[in-house]
């Protein structure tokens, strides 16, 4: 098999996919949301889910099961009241987030309102959940990868984008959980948690009406 010939096919989703998950939305959101109230590692397992998630779009894609979603305006409208719901669920948790106590020093938050399951979980979910990233998904692979493309490359594909998502939100939380940044973050952070509450509600909200 000569690797070569997919070149332009990989640089051309890696291009699209750099400029999609550079995008503020449910993802960014979750994982600022994380990094300020729990940590570096909470976040950053946060972000593995966001990852692995982007496996599942991938796979509805090579399955054709996001045709579904694409072409049955029923089947697209459930799932979207489903990832509806679930991120208003989260934004009503962060709209009644409360000041913290500031003369506590950051390191000393414990992140074990939290476990590192549900971090992953939420993550994944956050992500899994969003009807919009399964179709551009669909999209990508129906426009950018040939019909002629093995199975195998698609597969490869699917695996650096994963990889590429994981990897990026990883390094916002390493950015948003730094010493400084999380101690200037933190000292205003219920008033983060209530703006990202209140985006995720808008979220929310586009979901079901756009």
């Amino acid at each position: 098999m000569d690797l070569s010939l997919y070149w332009g096919e990989f640089l051309t989703i890696a291009g699209v996919h750099l400029l999609a998950v550079a995008s503020p939305g449910p993802d960014f959101a979750i994982v600022l949301k994380h990094s300020i109230n729990y940590g570096r590692r909470i976040a950053m397992i946060t972000s593995i889910g966001v990852g692995v998630a982007i496996l599942l779009h991938v796979t509805y894609s090579l399955l054709g099961i996001g045709l579904l979603l694409k072409t049955n305006p029923l089947v697209y409208t459930i799932f979207s009241y489903v990832a509806a719901a679930y991120l208003v669920y989260i934004a009503i948790g962060a709209l009644k987030s409360k000041a913290v106590d500031t003369t506590e020093p950051a390191s000393e938050v414990s992140s074990s309102e939290i476990s590192d399951r549900k971090a992953f979980a939420i993550g994944f979910l956050t992500n899994g959940l969003n009807p919009k990233a399964t179709l551009f998904f669909l999209s990508v692979f129906a426009v950018a990868v040939s019909a002629q493309t093995p199975s195998s490359i698609k597969l490869a594909y699917g695996v650096y984008l994963a990889v590429a998502t994981g990897m990026w939100f990883c390094f916002l939380s390493y950015l948003l959980s730094t010493r400084k940044v999380r101690a200037f973050i933190r000292q205003y952070s219920h008033w983060f948690d209530r703006i990202m509450g209140a985006v995720l509600l808008l979220l929310a909200a586009k979901l079901v009406i756009v």
